[in-house]
């Protein structure tokens, strides 16, 4: 998944998961949290690969659900340190979907489920080239691309479509999270 689906689809997962629990919409500290915790595997892992050569693939340290409760207990323990738990539900839902995407985006490209995306070092997908981030992340932006634009009304042009229209519709009725709270500050220091 691209990072920007990564963010929509931890987005649907979460508010729907907020409104399912609490039967309100999601607070935008909560939303930032969230949208960090879909990118933060591929921040980690990305790079540790693609330019650093440290890993074999960009699916490797953050990725694996053997590194995951470590890092969701690290993440339960500083949201209660700071008094703010509900932030600890935002960052797991959010990395989970991220995890989740890994496994089922393939199989919507007709590639099966990708478990081995998660299960690193017992399993690792193939090496990637190590040409560096800018180099592998045009590689891989073109051929996404090409497959959008040739492949028809294919099971992926469906996904994205329903997601775009998910995320714009649960953003206008959560009330535009995050960007509400930006306003709010800009406005309230211009009052100032």
């Amino acid at each position: 998944m691209w990072p920007w689906e990564h963010l929509a689809f931890g987005y649907v997962l979460y508010s729907l998961s907020v409104r399912f629990t609490t039967g309100a919409a999601p607070r935008g500290d909560a939303v930032a949290v969230a949208g960090f915790a879909t990118l933060l595997p591929d921040l980690v892992d990305k790079p540790l690969s693609w330019t650093f050569d440290i890993t074999a693939t960009g699916y490797s340290v953050a990725h694996s659900v053997f590194a995951a409760p470590v890092l969701l207990a690290a993440a339960s323990l500083l949201s209660r340190r700071v008094d703010r738990p509900h932030l600890f539900g935002a960052f797991a839902v959010g990395y989970g979907s991220h995890l989740l995407g890994d496994i089922v985006y393939p199989a919507i490209r007709g590639d099966g489920f990708w478990v081995h995306a998660v299960l690193w070092p017992v399993l690792e997908r193939e090496a990637a080239p190590t040409s560096g981030i800018v180099a592998n992340a045009s590689r891989y932006f073109l051929r996404f691309l090409h497959e959008l634009l040739t492949g028809g009304l294919s099971g992926i042009l469906l996904f994205e479509l329903t997601l775009v229209a998910a995320v714009g519709l649960l953003w206008v009725v959560d009330g535009f999270p995050v960007a509400t709270g930006l306003y709010r500050a800009v406005a309230g220091r211009r009052r100032d």
